[in-house]
């Protein structure tokens, strides 16, 4: 169950799924240039690399907004055939791991950014800075353990797995067991 949405959580969902959503149309208006301009036998030079750039931010915001919305794989399978002590520790490990897991992604986006800064990258047929593309990996981490934290505590009942079976398909034996081929006459 969601609980109120706190300012936090509006600001991460702002920032997450609106700018993704940006760059998910930017993505599509690009492509169709690229295609239209082909078709024309014009084609224009920077429509690929644009696309690849919105499209690594749109990862990249989508990976924070997965976090916030609880949407993020887990392997419930491996939690339960662990013993049940263990699968109470679930939330903490989750939630410690995945935070790990951004803070080194920060901190190399953000050695990332800095070179790119100081180097006064550009990318090769945009008239942009590379730091401008690149500043999406520290920043979508910092998103992300904001986000981990908010859908911790507005959506904790998601994280935590009281009955690890629980979204794991039913199957019984019938189901598993390969049909016999028919006889041919």
């Amino acid at each position: 169950m969601v609980k109120n949405s706190s300012l936090l959580n509006k600001i991460i969902k702002g920032m997450t799924d609106v700018v993704a959503g940006v760059a998910v149309f930017g993505v599509l208006v690009v492509v169709l240039l690229q295609v239209a301009s082909r078709l024309l036998g014009v084609p224009v030079s920077w429509t690929e690399e644009a696309t690849r750039y919105l499209f690594v931010w749109m990862i990249f915001l989508g990976l924070a907004a997965g976090f916030r919305t609880v949407e993020t794989a887990r392997v419930v399978v491996f939690l339960a055939m662990l013993p049940r002590a263990i699968q109470r520790l679930s939330v903490p490990i989750y939630v410690t791991t995945s935070v790990i897991f951004f803070v080194l992604t920060g901190w190399t986006g953000y050695q990332l950014v800095k070179q790119q800064f100081m180097m006064n990258e550009t990318a090769a047929t945009l008239i942009v800075p590379m730091w401008v593309i690149g500043i999406i990996m520290p920043l979508s981490s910092v998103l992300a353990v904001l986000a981990i934290f908010e859908s911790l505590r507005t959506r904790r009942d998601l994280i935590e797995i009281s009955d690890p079976a629980q979204g794991m398909p039913e199957i019984t034996l019938a189901e598993t067991v390969l049909p016999k081929p028919e006889k041919q006459p």
